[in-house]
């Protein structure tokens, strides 16, 4: 399964960081790196701290949108350091490990890690099933990105040698380019039939429901055909 694990690097901005991420995910058997917005890729200096992981490097990916980068992925995990002003579900590094060895094995992951400064931004956390905190000295809890990598790397490779209990589904988890689609059908709906909005945050929260309940594609276009029926009672009703 270690080829549906997705490394996402969002607006990395130093190349020896790539480098070196590239090295972690190689030592744990993980081939699939895909760079949103690198401001220096390719780079001599990625090359030098890869140390031997150069196929990962050659084989990267550079797309100009989280969205592009997880197309067709089904469970998304965000890693922050920061606390957050809403409600998410926060995990460790071992916690969310455990989870992905009981996905569905035809199941794409994508682990998000943001850039050097700044993390993930808020937009980016709207993709996330769950949010991964790595248990730090709290005075110092600033680790670099090859470190915060090499972490849930090494947690997915031990988890993967222990017998897992796994989820059996009907259909595979939606992807998600098939939940944006919902999403904005959703909010389609919402605005026809003049649903308030009181707090300016309705679609966070309810994007945060969805990620936690991992619909699976079936449950997903039960729900799109709930949202059609109600546009087309609408309709006879007008």
């Amino acid at each position: 399964m270690t080829h549906l694990v997705r490394i996402v690097l969002i607006d990395p901005s130093h190349p020896g960081n790539i480098g070196s991420v590239a090295r972690a995910m190689k030592n744990m058997t993980l081939s699939d790196l895909v760079l949103v917005r690198p401001r220096n890729f390719p780079h001599t200096e990625s090359i030098a701290l890869a140390a031997g992981a150069d196929d990962i490097l050659a084989a990267a990916r550079v797309v100009d949108s989280l969205a592009e980068a997880i197309t067709d992925c089904a469970y998304i995990a965000g890693t922050t350091s920061r606390p957050r002003s809403y409600y998410w579900e926060f995990t460790t590094p071992r916690d969310i490990a455990e989870r992905m060895v009981a996905l569905p094995s035809d199941t794409r992951v994508a682990l998000l890690f943001g850039s050097e400064r700044y993390g993930l931004a808020n937009e980016d956390l709207n993709y996330c099933n769950v949010l991964v905190r790595i248990p730090a000295n709290p005075e110092y809890c600033s680790l670099n990105l090859g470190m915060s990598v090499q972490l849930l790397a090494y947690e997915y490779f031990m988890a993967r040698e222990q017998p897992r209990s796994h989820i059996q589904l009907e259909r595979p988890l939606a992807t998600s380019v098939d939940i944006e689609f919902f999403y904005t059908h959703l909010q389609q709906v919402l605005t026809e039939i003049d649903f308030p909005d009181r707090t300016g945050h309705l679609m966070e929260r309810v994007r945060r429901l969805f990620n936690r309940a991992q619909l699976d594609s079936n449950e997903l276009n039960i729900l799109r055909g709930v949202l059609s029926a109600v546009q087309g009672r609408r309709g006879q009703a007008r």
